[in-house]
């Protein structure tokens, strides 16, 4: 195992309970709010059917005593490789001419192999839970990384780690979008399923997606699919 993106995690978990036992985890008011408007695009990889079978069972035990959170849908567990464009309001696909991004990841992928990951665990974020993933070998950086390289020698409009630079595989399960219950039940849960494992899915194909923030199926079109 990754030990440093081992370490990456429980530092993220942490600080999540940290906040969480303090009452100051952030709470989204955006999730159903129509007026949100923030599009970009995104190349993900999506796991396969049995390991979203086993994050949903652990989703629906946390729904039994924080049933009003936002539960990610099976349909929507994704991986972000890389955020092509951040989702900001007023981004449209007429904005760019999607040719141009689907030749150049096309070109950036060419001579890179399929590559799994291991999702093992859970972590408590500052704004709900993800699933802790473990890419089995360097091919998932060496996309990233090739398509910085390439991206940085075009003008097309991108933002390639503008919030963070990409170095984990983790995928987003849970948003809080009101107060927690039971905090401390929580806590709890999550710390029960720290080395909970979800099995390993390798990844033979990339999602090219015009998205919203929080990538539901309903605004979602797909671009481009890309074998590896």
């Amino acid at each position: 195992m990754n030990f440093e993106l081992q370490e990456h995690y429980q530092n993220i978990h942490a600080n999540g309970v940290k906040l969480v036992k303090n009452g100051s985890y952030f709470i989204d008011k955006d999730i159903f709010n129509p007026e949100d408007l923030r599009r970009g695009i995104t190349l993900l990889a999506r796991p396969n059917a049995t390991t979203c079978f086993k994050i949903n069972e652990i989703l629906q035990e946390i729904s039994s005593f924080e049933p009003h959170q936002y539960f990610y849908p099976q349909q929507d567990f994704h991986i972000t490789i890389m955020s092509i464009i951040s989702c900001y309001s007023g981004f449209s696909l007429n904005k760019i001419c999607i040719e141009d991004y689907i030749k150049l990841i096309k070109k950036s992928i060419s001579k890179i192999d399929n590559f799994s990951i291991h999702f093992k665990g859970i972590s408590l974020n500052p704004s709900g839970i993800l699933v802790n993933g473990y890419p089995k070998d360097n091919n998932l950086n060496n996309i990233r990384n090739s398509l910085r390289k390439n991206f940085r020698q075009t003008d097309l409009e991108q933002s390639l780690d503008q919030r963070y630079a990409l170095k984990t595989a983790h995928s987003t399960i849970l948003r809080f979008q009101h107060r927690l219950k039971q905090p401390e039940n929580l806590i709890e849960f999550t710390e029960q399923h720290l080395a909970t494992d979800f099995g390993t899915f390798e990844v033979k194909n990339l999602e090219l997606v015009f998205n919203d923030w929080y990538q539901k199926a309903e605004n979602t079109i797909l671009l481009e699919n890309f074998s590896l």
